[in-house]
């Protein structure tokens, strides 16, 4: 039972101690007998709050930074009308910042014997799972004298996804892979790896695609066109290391890589490929294997949507005994991590020979969009440091780059916002080249 700001300010005009009213208030009210018999009535007439029946229903999953509504729905057993307000809580990072008193609080007037529903509204800031929490009830008498109050345990969770930012460049990579494969009238001249068609020789044709024996049938030079081969198996690992914690601008190393991780995969089952994910830090954070081509993409949202950097250093060798079990016949590996020199030198670079040996490598990594800017800083002392100390950076970056390409390895390095495209554009040269 609990005294409301009404009921408090006809008490203090009152004038006969009554003293306390419940067990733990240490309060003592001057009030009159009518005022006391009516706030008797008052709270007798609230409707109980713990025998209400509450049940959730709504969405189940939700985009970073986009909304889901969950709906709450308020069953009212008793003989008496239920008029409350009610806080339907949630994590904080369930909302955006300053929203959530507006989002969470609701008033509801249910009638005896009938239900209603409230809906919650969640616009998520962070990935993963967002679980519900208490739903609390204040009933109200019907002069908003004093009121009841209780708690609900009401089982809930949304989960969060990757927002998939970068399916905006998939139009046009779909478009560029269709002209690899020969659906489009632009066909690709001398690559791939599978024969298409012959057609007539043009200046500027590999003289390697000419067709010497479909020459000699006719009175053209034939050169022979191809298409890129499908049903290569790609294999994407994500090292959830501590490296994938550092902030590439406003989102994490490992957001970014998730992204780039999503487009390619989007690309590569439109292609025919079959795409496989491991995350891998000391242990198995995420496996997707053997999904189909329409069910790839959800299944990697899925297994993502959860995985957050461990603030631990990658064992290389467990990442890379890994991959190669998972991945038993040749197959084209994505390494998304971090080009820091300390990680690749003592770590990468002694296991990368068991990786190259039997598979094609690709290394992508996230880089500092704050460097190249400080890179470009002039105008004071301070900011020629900065410009010396982000050249020093730059520079051994490229080193680690060189060692990787060295070991016959394909690396992309680029800011957040151009890695998920240059990996899409990776993965198509390759394939032009016939290194699938």
């Amino acid at each position: 039972m609990a005294l409301t700001g009404r009921a408090a300010l006809l008490a203090a005009l009152g004038s006969i101690p009554v003293g306390i009213l419940e067990p733990g208030w240490t309060g003592v009210l001057a009030v009159n007998a009518p005022l006391v018999l009516a706030c008797a009535c008052d709270f007798a007439l609230a409707a109980p709050v713990r025998r209400l029946v509450l049940s959730r229903s709504g969405d189940t999953s939700a985009r970073l930074n986009e909304t889901a509504d969950v709906t709450l729905t308020i069953t009212n057993p008793t003989g008496r009308l239920l008029r409350a307000r009610l806080r339907d809580a949630w994590p904080p990072s369930s909302w955006q910042p300053g929203t959530e008193v507006e989002s969470s609080r609701h008033r509801v007037t249910v009638p005896a014997g009938e239900r209603r529903r409230v809906t919650t509204r969640l616009r998520p800031t962070r990935r993963g799972d967002r679980q519900a929490d208490r739903v609390t009830i204040r009933s109200y008498g019907p002069l908003g004298l004093f009121s009841r109050q209780g708690t609900h345990k009401v089982p809930w969770t949304v989960r969060v996804l990757p927002p998939f930012t970068s399916r905006k460049h998939l139009p046009s990579k779909l478009a560029r892979l269709r002209e690899l494969d020969g659906r489009t009238s632009v066909l690709t001249r001398g690559e791939g790896t599978e024969f298409d068609s012959l057609r007539e020789y043009v200046p500027g044709d590999d003289t390697r695609s000419i067709d010497w024996r479909a020459t000699a049938r006719q009175s053209t030079v034939a050169v022979r066109t191809w298409r890129p081969e499908r049903d290569r198996h790609i294999l994407l690992v994500l090292d959830t290391g501590r490296t994938s914690a550092g902030r590439m601008g406003d989102i994490p190393r490992l957001d970014a890589s998730l992204d780039a991780a999503l487009l390619l995969a989007a690309l590569a089952s439109r292609a025919g490929d079959r795409v496989d994910l491991l995350a891998y830090d000391r242990r198995v954070r995420a496996l997707v294997q053997g999904r189909s081509a329409g069910d790839v993409l959800p299944s990697l949202v899925n297994a993502m949507a959860t995985l957050e950097p461990e603030l631990v250093e990658t064992d290389a060798r467990g990442l890379t005994a890994t991959a190669l079990r998972t991945a038993p016949r040749r197959s084209l590996i994505v390494l998304l991590t971090t080009l820091d020199a300390a990680p690749v030198e003592q770590g990468l670079l002694p296991v990368l020979p068991q990786l190259t040996q039997r598979h094609t490598v690709l290394v992508a990594s996230v880089a500092d969009p704050h460097i190249a800017q400080m890179a470009q800083a002039r105008g004071d002392a301070e900011a020629v440091y900065e410009a010396a100390a982000a050249a020093q950076a730059q520079s051994e970056r490229q080193r680690t780059t060189e060692q990787l390409r060295r070991h016959g390895v394909t690396v992309v390095d680029a800011t957040p916002d151009d890695l998920a495209p240059a990996l899409a554009d990776a993965y198509l040269a390759l394939k032009a080249a016939g290194r699938l």
